[in-house]
């Protein structure tokens, strides 16, 4: 299928007909993939998607604007305000695609007037010869299933924002749920078990008595109430599901104010003030201990060189002393022995010689020994061994007072750190009101959760009492309602349910298999880092995207960056659109949003020109920049360039050919 013209008359803020080309074939040889459309914000690029929707699917199409309104006031508010009333707003969108292996072109066209008439447009379908097959008109919704199903079109017609919030929630937006459902095939498997349920109960009207009929019609229409109560009380849980989330957003955001404005630090203070005081008082022990010490001989470490001196002088004199004594002993032994030497029979001459010797043998000995000047400390043994202690015990008394300098040092800078900690303490006041807003916040959460629980039991309650029902609308009709082709219908039924269920499981897991294998390879061609995930797996009831590495860790989306997760979300689009089967057009509004350039880069060189044989791109003008569109040029991937000229003093917007540069 390719869209080849878009043809706009009177349709939001495009005044008069305006026609673009949308055909990506540049001639009968050479086709690009790309048709690129520049605006700005408000300027009409959301207009040109919703009108690719309405025309495609009139009453049923999910424009971003429609909201909750009725298709006639849709209608009304797509009227351009500034033509006259009765004048027609026409919509046409000229498309090919081969139908019995031929090439086959059609043009829907949808046109009303303001206030239409009957709250609908009209549809003409135009065929190659420029006729109106009416018939065609009357099974138009039917036909456009075929070619392009409503379920699905969200992965071929998307824009910035459905990529946003598929990147941003860990389970996919209602909307990606119903194209996965779509694209398995899981809402006609659905559709087929609920159609047998209306079959079988329409059998067994039919062949009941009036009292089995009004038992049956009496458990139906229970059962109806009890499934609408489930419905409603289904919607409810989701709704506190959302408000749970919010409340505890916010609670997150009080607690990091209380904590960042100092409210845990002030809830703190009494033990930080503890501390203190038991600091101080550590710190006045150490200070007594240092006065103790400077009460004993700590002062004389300031004349250590006086010390020294006073022990050196002891000590030579103590030697001095000795030498002198053992001097004396020898004279006193010499003379001993001359007073023998001249008793016995020796001559006076030897003995004045060996007399001599001994001086000079005396003299000799103790000649290093004289001393150069009196003495002055005239210190005595015991004086000397007290200033031996006395030195010792000062060395001492020095290392223990480093050692409490330094535990005085310490304790100070711990004081010092619980002052600037008490310093950041929220007021008394403040820590008041930061307390009551974070207690109010929990508060919140904690009735939010137990109003969540509730109506989630009553749910499992529901559910409960809904299959209670089934069983007697089952065993009731096996029970009281006999007839051959009632029963055989009944039987074959619940067959085929059960067939149903099992084809719906094998098909679920055999398409997702293949659906996780696209998005994979999808994810890490765009994201150019092949070491991030080695394994995406889909839960088969969320469909959410489980990542996982190389060692089979998971790996928590948390952990992507932005531009990661909004890759992830494409590659989720993308791999869904290839797994579609259908070979379709791709249409994206504002397709770059908060991406870097480096991931930028990956989709405009990657993923643009190869997303399909035709790629509608709707961007501003940060978006797709100068540098982007000039690589799509030089990579010859853009066939047609329009730039949306939005005038806001009429509000009309004109399409030129060209973009931005």
């Amino acid at each position: 299928m390719i869209f080849l013209e878009l043809v706009l008359q009177n349709f939001g803020p495009y005044s008069g007909k305006q026609v673009i080309n949308l055909n990506p074939k540049i001639d009968e040889e050479t086709s690009h993939p790309i048709i690129l459309l520049g605006g700005m914000n408000g300027g009409g690029k959301t207009t040109l998607m919703d009108a690719i929707r309405l025309a495609l699917y009139g009453p049923r199409a999910q424009c971003s604007t429609r909201g909750n309104l009725s298709y006639s006031d849709f209608l009304n508010q797509c009227v351009n305000n500034k033509i006259d009333p009765v004048a027609d707003t026409r919509i046409e969108l000229l498309f090919e695609h081969i139908e019995n292996d031929k090439p086959i072109k059609y043009r829907v066209v949808r046109s009303w007037t303001k206030n239409p008439k009957d709250g609908k447009d009209t549809l003409g379908i135009l065929g190659d010869s420029d006729t109106w097959p009416d018939a065609l008109v009357n099974i138009w919704d039917e036909y456009i299933e075929n070619l392009l199903p409503l379920g699905i079109s969200n992965l071929f017609l998307f824009d910035g924002e459905q990529v946003k919030e598929l990147a941003e929630q860990e389970t996919p937006p209602p909307v990606v749920v119903d194209a996965i459902r779509g694209l398995l095939g899981l809402e006609l498997a659905d559709r087929l078990a609920v159609d047998l349920d209306i079959l079988v109960n329409r059998k067994l009207k039919e062949v009941g008595n009036s009292k089995d009929l009004a038992n049956l019609e009496e458990i139906e229409t229970r059962l109806t109430q009890q499934q609408e109560d489930y419905q409603t009380t289904e919607e409810k849980v989701e709704i506190l599901k959302y408000q749970v989330e919010e409340l505890e957003q916010k609670q997150q955001e009080a607690f990091d104010k209380f904590i960042s404005e100092g409210g845990k630090i002030a809830a703190e203070r009494n033990q930080l003030e503890l501390q203190q005081n038991t600091k101080t008082t550590e710190i006045e022990q150490v200070r007594q201990s240092m006065c103790e010490l400077a009460a004993d001989v700590l002062p004389l470490a300031l004349i250590p060189n006086l010390l020294n001196q006073a022990q050196a002088q002891g000590e030579k004199e103590f030697r001095h002393q000795q030498v002198q004594i053992s001097k004396d002993l020898l004279l006193e032994r010499d003379q001993r022995l001359l007073t023998w030497l001249n008793e016995v029979e020796i001559s006076p001459i030897q003995v004045e010689k060996i007399q001599s010797f001994l001086i000079q043998d005396v003299d000799s000995l103790y000649v290093k020994t004289i001393q150069t000047e009196a003495p002055w400390l005239l210190a005595d043994d015991e004086t000397l061994s007290q200033l031996d202690n006395l030195i010792y015990h000062l060395q001492n008394s020095k290392l223990s007072a480093k050692e409490k300098l330094a535990i005085l040092k310490n304790k100070e800078e711990e004081i010092h750190t619980l002052e600037r900690q008490m310093q950041t303490a929220a007021a008394p006041e403040d820590y008041t009101k930061l307390r009551q807003a974070l207690e109010t916040a929990q508060n919140q959460v904690v009735e939010a959760k137990a109003n969540y629980e509730t109506i989630r039991r009553r749910l499992a309650e529901l559910e409960t009492i809904i299959a209670k029902s089934k069983r007697e609308l089952s065993d009731y009709t096996v029970e009281n309602i006999k007839h051959k082709n009632s029963e055989h219908i009944i039987t074959s039924a619940a067959k085929v349910q059960n067939t149903l269920k099992i084809f719906r499981e094998k098909l679920t897991l055999r398409k997702l298999n293949k659906l996780e294998e696209e998005v994979k390879n999808c994810f890490l061609y765009l994201l150019h880092k092949s070491d991030l995930v080695h394994r995406i797996t889909i839960d088969t009831k969320t469909f959410s995207l489980l990542l996982y590495d190389l060692n089979g860790k998971p790996v928590p989306k948390h952990r992507l960056s932005a531009g990661e997760k909004q890759l992830l979300a494409i590659a989720f689009l993308w791999g869904l659109a290839k797994v579609s089967g259908h070979r379709l057009p791709v249409a994206i509004d504002t397709p770059l949003g908060r991406l870097d350039s480096s991931h930028r880069s990956n989709l405009v060189e990657r993923y643009f020109p190869s997303a399909s044989h035709q790629v509608i791109l709707l961007s501003t003008d940060t978006e797709i920049g100068k540098k982007e569109v000039e690589t799509l040029r030089e990579n010859e991937a853009i066939a047609r360039e329009y730039l949306l000229k939005y005038d806001s003093s009429t509000r009309q917007t004109t399409i030129q050919p060209g973009y931005f540069w």
